[in-house]
C-alpha cells in the first residue's frame, strides 16, 4: 500500500524544518555540530517532497517502542536537496521521509541519503 491515507499537519515547530532549508541558522548550527546537514534546494521542494511522500510514499517501518515515529519514504528521479558538509562538499540527495510523530497527525520532512536503518 502506498501514501499517507489520513489527514496530516505540518508540525508548527519551524526548526523542524529550517533546519532543512539552506540558509538557516538551523544549518550553521548543524554544519558547526555534526559537520554535516541534509538540505532541500528550497522550500517548494521542501512542501513538494511531503505532497509526493503523503500521495505515494512507502510505509519504511515503525520502529521498536523507543521510536516515537512512523516513517514514510520516497526514491525521488531528480535530486530534491544535498548533503552539504563542514568542508563545503556536496552530495545530491535522491530520498526523503516523513517522520510522523506516533498517536498524533503531525510530521516533518526530511531529505536523507537512503531509508533508515531498521534493527
Amino acid at each position: 500500500m502506498t501514501g499517507i491515507n489520513r489527514e496530516l499537519t505540518p508540525d508548527a515547530r519551524n526548526s523542524l524544518f529550517n533546519k532543512h532549508l539552506p540558509g538557516t541558522s538551523q544549518v550553521e548550527r548543524l554544519l558547526r555540530k555534526e559537520g554535516k546537514a541534509h538540505i532541500f534546494n528550497d522550500r517548494a521542494t521542501l512542501d513538494a517532497v511531503a505532497e509526493a511522500i503523503i500521495e505515494r510514499g512507502y510505509l519504511t517501518g515503525v520502529e521498536d517502542e523507543t521510536d516515537d515515529y512512523e516513517r514514510y519514504g520516497l526514491y525521488f528521479d531528480d535530486a530534491i536537496g544535498y548533503q552539504v558538509r563542514a568542508d563545503g562538499s556536496r552530495i545530491p540527495l535522491y530520498y526523503a521521509e516523513i517522520k510522523i510523530i506516533k498517536g498524533t497527525d503531525k510530521y516533518h520532512v526530511i531529505p536523507r541519503t537512503r531509508p533508515r536503518r531498521t534493527s
